[in-house]
C-alpha cells in the first residue's frame, strides 16, 4: 500500500461513526489533540463584525450531481445553504457565488488541472460546470465570481467588491470543505476578514477529509458553528437593519 493510499486509509476511518450534533468537531479527534490545541491558545473565537456576506463556493449543478468525477449528492447542504440565502436576502446582506471551469485544453488551469484532472470535466461551454444548482439559484443582481484554482481571492475581483461594500465578515459555504473552502477561509482571514463557517452547510465527498479541515479551520481561520448560530446571528441583522430603515423613513 502507497503512503497516498495509507493515508486515504486512515482518514476515512477519522471520519467514520461521527455525528457533529452529539460531538463538538475538536473532540473528533480525542480529548488529548483537543486539550494540546487549548493549552497552546488554538481556536479562539472570533465572532462577527458589523457587516456580513455570504459566499456560496462552487454549488454548481455538476457539484451536485454523482454523475461527475467531482459530484456528489448534496442535498443536506444545499438545504442548508436555501435556509441561509433566505435569511441573507431577508437582512440585505449581500451575496456571492462562485464557480469553477476551464478550457477544453485545461491551459487556464496550469498545474492545478495537472495535479486535479477530473476537473477537466468542468468545461467553459457546459451549463452544468456553470450554472448554480436551480435550488439555491442567484437571485437577480447577485454576483457568480468565477475562479480556476481553489480560493474564491485568487485571479478575481472578490476582495474588491468586499471592501467597496464594507464587509468585514464572510460566511463561508458549499464545497469541498478540504478544498475550495478551506482555501477561501485562509485567504479571507489573510485579508482581515472574520471567518464563519456554518458546518452544516459544507461538504466533501468524503468525511476523513470534511472532519479533518473543519477541525482545522476552527483551530486556526475562523469560526466552525452550528447552521442555528448563523441563522440567528441574520436574523438580528435583519431586525438591525429593519431598525434602522424605520427610522430613516422618519
Amino acid at each position: 500500500m502507497s503512503s497516498q493510499d495509507e493515508l486515504g486509509r486512515r482518514m476515512e476511518e477519522l471520519g467514520k461513526g461521527f455525528d457533529p450534533e452529539l460531538h463538538g468537531i475538536e473532540s473528533r479527534w480525542g480529548a488529548d489533540t483537543e486539550e494540546l490545541y487549548r493549552e497552546r491558545g488554538f481556536g479562539t473565537r472570533i465572532g462577527y463584525g458589523k457587516r456580513p456576506a455570504l459566499l456560496v463556493i462552487d454549488m454548481a449543478r455538476a457539484f451536485c450531481d454523482p454523475s461527475y468525477k467531482v459530484g456528489c449528492d448534496q442535498t443536506p447542504t444545499v438545504e442548508a445553504i436555501s435556509q441561509l440565502l433566505a435569511a441573507a436576502r431577508a437582512a440585505d446582506v449581500p451575496v456571492y457565488y462562485t464557480t469553477i471551469a476551464y478550457l477544453p485544453d485545461g491551459q487556464d488551469g496550469g498545474l492545478f488541472v495537472q495535479k486535479i484532472p477530473s476537473l477537466l470535466e468542468l468545461q467553459l461551454d457546459d451549463p452544468a460546470a456553470t450554472e448554480i444548482d436551480p435550488r439555491i439559484a442567484p437571485a437577480e443582481g447577485e454576483v457568480v465570481v468565477e475562479k480556476k484554482y481553489a480560493s474564491a481571492f485568487f485571479g478575481t475581483s472578490l476582495v474588491s467588491m468586499l471592501v467597496s461594500r464594507g464587509i468585514d465578515t464572510l460566511i463561508l459555504t458549499g464545497c469541498s470543505t478540504s478544498g475550495c473552502v478551506r482555501a477561501t477561509a485562509i485567504d479571507a482571514v489573510s485579508h482581515g476578514y472574520r471567518v464563519i463557517v456554518p458546518e452544516e452547510a459544507v461538504s466533501d465527498r468524503a468525511p476523513g477529509p470534511h472532519y479533518a479541515n473543519l477541525f482545522d479551520i476552527d483551530a486556526k481561520y475562523g469560526d466552525v458553528v452550528p447552521l442555528a448560530e448563523v441563522l440567528e446571528h441574520l436574523g438580528a441583522v435583519a431586525v438591525a437593519y429593519g431598525g434602522r430603515a424605520a427610522s430613516r423613513a422618519r
